[in-house]
């Protein structure tokens, strides 16, 4: 079996803020599945979307209690294209609304840095030189 997209789904209170923050990074939003209750961020086109749906919405998707922000139940990772582009996204998200939350981490042949989002949704953010990984 292949996965050919992915949607992660996460709680926000407010739609139209989300829309703001994630598209002030630089992301498209898919129309066809955003409204005044969800929100779909292309993280990559045709293959990967985050789903940031109306905390009341999103609760009819499940039976269990989400998260509000304040813990922590799962880290979101993605890769981008250069150290900058690490640096660039996580300065982006502090200044408008978001928050860091560790210090940038440097293994050599990855880099990354971090950043909570307004709704709490903790976000590393890497960029990674396999070709560098030390061979023992």
């Amino acid at each position: 079996m292949k996965i050919n997209q992915i949607y992660v789904n996460l709680p926000v209170k407010d739609v139209q803020k989300t829309r703001a923050f994630w598209t002030e990074l630089g992301f498209s939003i898919n129309e066809q599945f955003s409204d005044e209750k969800a929100i779909c961020v292309v993280m990559k086109e045709d293959h990967i979307y985050t789903m940031f749906l109306k905390e009341e919405f999103f609760q009819t998707f499940t039976n269990r209690p989400f998260a509000k922000g304040d813990t922590t139940q799962v880290l979101l990772a993605i890769g981008v294209n250069s150290r900058d582009e690490v640096d660039h996204m996580v300065k982006t998200a502090i200044e408008n609304g978001g928050s860091k939350y560790s210090e940038p981490m440097d293994h050599g042949w990855m880099y990354q840095s971090s950043f909570a989002d307004i709704d709490g949704h903790q976000w590393e953010v890497t960029y990674g030189d396999v070709s560098q990984i030390p061979s023992e």
